[in-house]
C-alpha cells in the first residue's frame, strides 16, 4: 500500500471518523487539533439514513444510543407556552425529519469517536498547520508549535473555517457564502417536565425579521439546551470576541416571552456557550493533487440544516473507503471520493437553502400560520409524501459502493504499517 502516512487536521466529527477507518484500513493518520484537548460544546446533531450504518460500521451503534436525547418531538408553542402544532419522528420514517430519532448532543458524539480511535491514532493537540507544501512523493507540513514533517497525504476536517483550504484552495470568501441566519446554543438550568422539544416563533413584522427561541431538556438533569435562531443581513461581528456575540443575542431576544426572559441572562455564565452564522460552504472540488477536504470544510450545508453531521460520517467514510480500495492511490481515490459524495452533497445544500430557515423564521404572522397548518396535516398524509424531502436526501449513498477491501486484507495491511 502507498501513501500510508495521512495528516488530517480537526479532531470533530469527520476528522476522527476519518482517522478511525483509515488505521483500521492500514493506514498511518495522524491528527492535529488546536484546541488543547478533545473538542466540547456545540449543538445537538442528528444522525440520519446512511449515516446510521456507518455508526453500525464502526461498532458504536450501542454507545450512540446510550446517549441519544429524550424528545418524544417537537412542539411550536405561543408566547404562553400554548402549544399550537407538533410532530414526533414515526411522522417522517426512519429519517425522522425535523425531529429526528438519533439525535445527541454533538460533544457526547466527538467523545464517543475519540474514545474508540485513540488508543490506535496519534492525536496532536494544541497545535495547528501553518504551511503546506506539495511536491511529486509527499507533503511538508509546518505546524505552530511542533517541528515541521512530511506526510503522503494531507486531508482537511478543520470545519468551515478550514486553515488548509484557504492554503491549498485560497481565500475563504470563494467558497463561504452567507445565509443571513445566526444560531446561537448553551445549555440553561430549567428542569422540563416533558421530553418535547419546545420552539417559539416570532414572525417578522415592520421590517423586523423572524426570531425563534427553542429548549430541548437534557436527559438525566434539571437543565436544557437553550436556542436561538435569527436572521439578520450584514451583521458584523468577530468570531473570536464571544462577549459581543452575547450582547448580540440579547438584544435581538430582550423583548421576547414565554421563557426567554428567564433564560436569556444565563449566556453570561454560560460555559459552553455556542455561536455561529448560518453559512455553506460550495465548492467545485475536494482535492488538490495530495490534499482533500472532508466534511464542513468541503461541503457544509448550514448548521441549521440538520443533515451536516451525515455528511461528515458518511463523506469520511467514502473519503477511507475509497483510498484502501486504490491501495493509498490518491490519484485513484480522491476522484472516486469527490463522484460518490457529489449528489449526496448536492441535494444537501439545495435541501437547505430552500427549507432550512423558512419554518423557523418567517416573514410574516401568515408564514407562521401556514406553517403551523402544514405540520397539523403531516399526520394525516402518507408517510412516502411527508418524509420524502429530507429522508431522500440521508439516503443517497449507498456504502455498498465504497466498501473497504475485505476484512481479512484490511487486518494484513494495518498489520504490515505497524
Amino acid at each position: 500500500m502507498r501513501n500510508r502516512d495521512v495528516l488530517v487536521t480537526g479532531s470533530g466529527i469527520a476528522g476522527t471518523t476519518l482517522a478511525h477507518l483509515l488505521c483500521r484500513y492500514g493506514f498511518r493518520p495522524t491528527v492535529v487539533e488546536r484546541s488543547p484537548g478533545p473538542r466540547t460544546g456545540g449543538h445537538a446533531i442528528d444522525i440520519r439514513g446512511t449515516a446510521r450504518e456507518v455508526i453500525g460500521h464502526l461498532g458504536l451503534v450501542p454507545q450512540v444510543r446510550a446517549a441519544l436525547l429524550a424528545a418524544r418531538g417537537m412542539a411550536f408553542i405561543d408566547e404562553r407556552g400554548h402549544r399550537q402544532a407538533s410532530f414526533d419522528p414515526d411522522v417522517f420514517g426512519p429519517s425522522g425529519g425535523p425531529a429526528a430519532e438519533w439525535t445527541l448532543l454533538r460533544t457526547d458524539l466527538a467523545t464517543i469517536l475519540y474514545e474508540a480511535t485513540k488508543d490506535e491514532v496519534e492525536f496532536v493537540f494544541d497545535d495547528a498547520i501553518t504551511e503546506v507544501t506539495q511536491d511529486a512523493d509527499g507533503v511538508t507540513v509546518a505546524f505552530e508549535k511542533g517541528q515541521s514533517r512530511r506526510f503522503d497525504l494531507v486531508v482537511g476536517a478543520d470545519g468551515v473555517h478550514s486553515d488548509l483550504r484557504r492554503m491549498t484552495f485560497g481565500p475563504e470568501e470563494r467558497y463561504v457564502h452567507d445565509l443571513d441566519s445566526y444560531l446561537c446554543l448553551y445549555s440553561v438550568s430549567s428542569a422540563m417536565e416533558h421530553d418535547w422539544q419546545l420552539m417559539y416563533t416570532m414572525p417578522g413584522s415592520d421590517g423586523r425579521p423572524g426570531r425563534t427561541a427553542g429548549m430541548r431538556p437534557l436527559p438525566g438533569t434539571d437543565r436544557a439546551l437553550a436556542a436561538f435562531f435569527f436572521r439578520g443581513r450584514g451583521f458584523s461581528y468577530d468570531r473570536r470576541d464571544v462577549e459581543a456575540q452575547k450582547q448580540m443575542v440579547v438584544r435581538t431576544f430582550q423583548d421576547a416571552g414565554w421563557v426567554v426572559p428567564r433564560v436569556l441572562p444565563q449566556i453570561w455564565d454560560s460555559p459552553d456557550f455556542y455561536f455561529d452564522r448560518v453559512e455553506q460552504v460550495q465548492m467545485d472540488t475536494w482535492s488538490s493533487d495530495r490534499v482533500a477536504l472532508v466534511g464542513d470544510a468541503a461541503y457544509c450545508a448550514s448548521p441549521m440544516s440538520g443533515i451536516g453531521t451525515s455528511l461528515a460520517l458518511v463523506g469520511a467514510y467514502v473519503l477511507a473507503g475509497e483510498l484502501a480500495k486504490a491501495d493509498g492511490d490518491h490519484r485513484i481515490a480522491l476522484p472516486a471520493y469527490e463522484a460518490g459524495m457529489r449528489a449526496f452533497v448536492d441535494r444537501a445544500q439545495v435541501f437547505a437553502r430552500t427549507s432550512g430557515d423558512g419554518g423557523l423564521m418567517p416573514d410574516t404572522p401568515t408564514q407562521m400560520w401556514l406553517r403551523n397548518l402544514s405540520i397539523r396535516a403531516m399526520r394525516f398524509l402518507p408517510r412516502r409524501l411527508v418524509g420524502r424531502g429530507l429522508e431522500k436526501v440521508a439516503d443517497t449513498v449507498s456504502l455498498a459502493d465504497h466498501a473497504a477491501p475485505s476484512a481479512d486484507r484490511a487486518l494484513t495491511a494495518r498489520r504490515n504499517a505497524r
